[in-house]
């Protein structure tokens, strides 16, 4: 009984890191619309930049 138990909990334990893994083409891609307040979209770089203040 305890090394079934054993083997459930890690099999549920190791289930979210293999889900994630297995997905591709779900990389976390960052565009304008994503950036945060006080943030600017740069095409240069392809990321959020600090606005500038003046």
């Amino acid at each position: 009984m305890k090394i079934a138990l054993t083997l459930s909990a890690l099999a549920l334990s190791l289930t979210p890191a293999l889900a994630y893994s297995g997905c591709p083409g779900k990389e976390r891609q960052e565009t304008a619309a994503s950036c945060m307040p006080g943030y600017t979209w740069d095409a240069e770089k392809g990321t959020c930049i600090a606005t500038p203040s003046s």
